[in-house]
């Protein structure tokens, strides 16, 4: 006969996979027939689109484009000109549990990107990809809690509290966002568009009933070429509200919420130096996870009936510490040569690292900063420099931590003796999980009809207390109940004092 339990659900997802797969994609592209003969190639930029992500058996495949933006020297021109290459990719990670149905998390990001010349009419792009992938598999769960009618079957049983962080959804959301933005008046007019990017931040998440508000700013950056052949920059901070469906999660949910790119079109209104149209794709992907207090069922017996109980491992999750903390980076770059001005800057993020020493924990991020320069003789060239940039965290040891890590402003770059000075923030968030397996009873049967034989036992015992001996093990092993044992000998609480004689009354 199967004793009935109380369960509680832990359904929600299990994260089979948290990497980030990393490649180069290149590309030799033709001039087009309306450019001229190019000379050089000053700087290259990329902006990388996702298009499609998709969980198969064993893998997961992703794709889309980097749209990389080359600054080029046209021969017999003054100034300027961009030219675009489109390099399609596509990459693919491995893992024991991925399946068509799992959720996959993407965030796409470029490390660097150049290019040079191969002949006057060809060119030869590189980019440094960089995918920071995490697949969701979804999993049906529950604990027991307690035997419904022990009772019946003169069971006694142990049910402790504990806690647990369950991922209760992964959902995303794809949506447009275009705008008009208008140069400042304190900005001269744009005669070309030469290069754009675009630094996405989700601020605020918070779960309200079924939805899942979050707000946050995508942040552009232009390069334009004026009518006297200069360069000028301008920069629009445009702000984004949403709404997302959202199922399993309560108010005081943990939201992670991520943009990326899926689409992005910046274009001067014709015979207006001033209008910029952007058009951008976006896709919200967002991980809601939850504490969970719970009562588990530890272990069972009967003092009338031999039980069968089936203990299984339960994995249990809590968050250990999550928090973002902002590092201001001041250097001095050597450029190799003397700038007389900074037309353009900008950061990448290279790879993260963690290094541990103790409970101090140091985050640490390879950020390459790309500087476009004009030189005393009035040539344009670019310039990249690599800097660590460390952030000191305490994190109890045997924690998995994730770290991602953002430049949250423009950079602000200006020569001086020796090179350039560069000013930016960057941003550390990291979450941080502990993990341990709890032993769960999760069926118990009995027969009844071969009850316990007490024949022969003797109705009392006495025995000696030695350390660490718990109330609940003494009367398991002894086929009664805590309670007798402790109102046979006058007991108030639980706690056994180590050298006491206790009488033990079992049971007939």
């Amino acid at each position: 006969m199967e004793l009935e339990l109380e369960r509680t659900a832990l359904d929600g997802f299990t994260a089979v996979l948290d990497t980030a797969v990393a490649q180069e994609e290149t590309m030799e592209s033709i001039v087009p027939d309306a450019c001229p003969d190019l000379l050089g190639v000053c700087d290259t930029e990329g902006v990388v689109c996702l298009h499609r992500k998709e969980a198969m058996e064993g893998r997961v495949e992703l794709s889309g484009t980097i749209h990389a933006l080359l600054l080029c020297q046209p021969d017999g021109e003054v100034g300027l000109r961009r030219l675009e290459v489109d390099l399609p990719f596509t990459c693919t990670a491995d893992a024991a549990g991925i399946n068509p149905g799992c959720k996959v998390v993407a965030e796409p990001r470029l490390r660097g990107a150049d290019a040079r010349l191969v002949n006057p009419r060809k060119v030869l792009v590189r980019a440094d990809l960089v995918v920071d992938v995490q697949v969701f598999t979804p999993v049906t769960d529950c604990a027991c809690a307690s035997v419904l009618e022990p009772e019946q079957a003169g069971v006694e049983q142990l049910s402790e509290p504990c806690q647990t962080c369950v991922t209760v959804c992964v959902q995303e959301k794809p949506f447009p966002f275009s705008d008009e933005l208008t140069l400042p008046g304190s900005r001269p007019e744009a005669e070309a568009l030469l290069k754009w990017r675009v630094a996405l931040e989700c601020g605020e998440a918070k779960v309200i009933g079924s939805k899942l508000i979050f707000k946050g700013s995508a942040r552009l950056q232009v390069l334009y070429r004026c009518a006297d052949g200069g360069l000028s920059t301008g920069e629009f901070e445009l702000p984004i509200s949403q709404l997302m469906e959202v199922s399993g999660a309560g108010e005081e949910a943990m939201c992670q919420v991520g943009l990326v790119l899926t689409d992005l079109s910046c274009e001067l209104d014709d015979g207006d130096g001033r209008t910029i149209s952007v058009t951008m794709g976006l896709l919200a992907q967002a991980v809601v996870r939850e504490e969970r207090s719970m009562t588990l069922l530890t272990d069972v017996y009967s003092t009338l009936y031999d039980l069968n109980a089936q203990v299984r491992p339960l994995a249990l999750s809590r968050v250990a510490d999550r928090g973002e903390r902002e590092v201001a980076v001041r250097e001095l770059l050597e450029t190799g040569m003397v700038p007389q001005d900074v037309l353009d800057a900008y950061v990448t993020m290279g790879d993260t690292a963690q290094n541990r020493e103790g409970e101090r924990v140091s985050l640490t991020a390879q950020v390459n900063v790309h500087l476009l320069c004009r030189t005393e003789d009035g040539e344009t060239t670019s310039v990249t420099r690599t800097l660590p940039v460390s952030c000191p965290v305490e994190l109890p040891e045997g924690v998995r931590c994730s770290c991602r890590c953002t430049c949250t402003a423009p950079v602000y770059a200006a020569p001086t003796a020796g090179g350039v000075e560069v000013r930016f923030p960057v941003r550390f968030g990291w979450l941080a999980l502990t993990g341990s397996k709890a032993a769960a009873v999760s069926a118990v049967t009995f027969d009844e009809n071969c009850p316990i034989d007490h024949t022969g036992q003797p109705s009392i015992v006495l025995r000696m207390i030695t350390g660490g001996e718990r109330l609940w093990d003494i009367a398991k092993a002894y086929g009664t109940t805590g309670r007798d044992v402790m109102q046979a000998n006058a007991l108030e609480e639980e706690e056994l004092p180590d050298g006491q004689l206790l009488l033990i009354p079992r049971k007939r």
